[in-house]
């Protein structure tokens, strides 16, 4: 069974690495969109398994253009980030300013300018590694929330600024009967996050509903907005992370989810848990149920109680091979006996006719056991793709793990595993593949 796809939950970005594309994006708006129903009022209750309150509240959209640059008294000095992710690694940030409005962000990204230092944009934290050193410039904490609902007709346009937390956005789109990312439950990290490496799990992807990205250009310091088709979706992967990575801060996501839906269960994992059940026609409270329990099962919903829930999730992207590297790999497996003659791994085919490989079977099967430790670094007890803090681990500690598991995989099935989080304050990738912001 292929894992559940991993967490990628955290926006991350420096105008440092920003590269100037040849052709400037299409703007787009919804202006045309006729506004039959605007819900104002609801707020969700977190999921008992948080320790927070949710507030998924409605705030007006404030001017984009407003840039509101920040006081000195505004600004914190040398704050510990540690209580700022998941995985509880890493140094202070030798600046540190939330921001919770669009102004407010633009301000902040022209104070490092002035001040000729590095900023980096940190959301949810749930998806990335922080250097133990720390971050020598500004991180700058997206806090920017607000949502707008427009109905027309079946689809329902749900716009939501990107500071929001992500499972609330699920469970209130469930308790209005709109379909499209209920086997997305239990994610945490914000909605910034979700369409740079297009966030995905059992069966369904950001990228099937997302209608636009708005951004914040670095460059031009004016909001772009991108369409589906512009934003480069990939297999946990867009233009966000790949060729316009670090040009763009993303500041709201709209979805495009389907009025009084019924949930499309793709995932065998997940269609099995149902049937046990006997849901032989699940509704979307039930399959976003199911979800979240398969999720807490792994220990992929963040518990402070529970040690194998700090995490960023899943740990390395499984990876995809080509037909002829697919069987390339299941040739040398069996001469390995790694796999048995008539034995296959865990693998889904893609419509492209590639082949997506479990990365949590690669790593068990070149002899990682779920609750391995090395130092105060681990394998989760529940699930070989968590790589977790016991309790005082630095991030080196973890590196060091990572490099050890893509050493061993790499030398019995020739293949690299890439890493799914983001890597800050590092001025060189700590891991192959890794992305990293100084």
């Amino acid at each position: 069974m292929l894992s559940d796809g991993g967490l990628s939950c955290a926006s991350v970005f420096s105008a440092k690495q920003a590269k100037e594309p040849p052709h400037p994006p299409q703007v787009l708006s919804l202006a045309g969109i006729r506004k039959n129903e605007i819900d104002r009022s609801h707020s969700l209750v977190a999921p008992s398994c948080l320790t927070f309150k949710c507030e998924f509240r409605i705030h007006k959209f404030v001017d984009p253009q407003k840039t509101d640059i920040p006081t000195e008294d505004r600004i914190i000095h040398d704050h510990p980030l540690q209580a700022n992710t998941t995985l509880g690694v890493g140094g202070p940030a030798r600046y540190y300013l939330p921001v919770t409005t669009v102004g407010q962000l633009k301000g902040a990204v022209d104070w490092a300018r002035q001040q000729g230092i590095p900023f980096v944009v940190l959301a949810g934290g749930s998806n990335v590694v922080i250097a133990d050193d720390g971050v020598e410039g500004l991180v700058v904490h997206l806090q920017i929330k607000g949502r707008e609902v427009h109905i027309q007709g079946e689809d329902v346009f749900l716009r939501v600024q990107a500071g929001e937390h992500w499972d609330y956005v699920v469970e209130y789109a469930v308790a209005n009967g709109w379909a499209g990312i209920e086997c997305l439950s239990g994610i945490p990290g914000s909605v910034g996050a979700t369409p740079i490496q297009n966030v995905g799990a059992y069966g369904q992807q950001v990228s099937d509903t997302i209608a636009t990205v708005e951004v914040l250009d670095l460059f031009t310091k004016k909001i772009v907005s991108f369409s589906n088709s512009d934003c480069g979706f990939g297999y946990r992967t867009s233009r966000f992370r790949t060729t316009d990575w670090g040009r763009y801060v993303v500041t709201s996501v709209t979805y495009r989810l389907q009025k009084d839906g019924r949930p499309i269960v793709r995932y065998p994992e997940l269609a099995q848990f149902l049937q046990d059940r006997r849901f032989e026609h699940p509704t979307l409270a039930q399959v976003r149920g199911a979800v979240r329990t398969l999720r807490q099962r792994k220990a992929m919903l963040y518990d402070p109680n529970e040690v194998n829930s700090h995490s960023c999730g899943s740990f390395f992207v499984n990876p995809v091979l080509s037909q002829s590297e697919y069987e390339q790999f299941l040739e040398r497996a069996r001469q390995a006996n790694l796999l048995g003659p008539q034995e296959t791994p865990p693998t889904f085919a893609l419509e492209s006719g590639d082949y997506k490989i479990s990365a949590a079977w690669l790593i068990e099967r070149a002899g990682f056991r779920r609750g391995s430790r090395l130092g105060r670094a681990g394998i989760s007890e529940r699930h070989a793709l968590a790589l977790i803090n016991l309790g005082g681990a630095k991030s080196r500690d973890i590196i060091a793990l990572a490099q050890l598991i893509q050493t061993q995989v790499h030398d019995k099935f020739g293949i690299e595993l890439h890493p799914e989080p983001i890597f800050i304050g590092f001025a060189q990738p700590p891991l192959a593949g890794a992305k990293c912001l100084p």
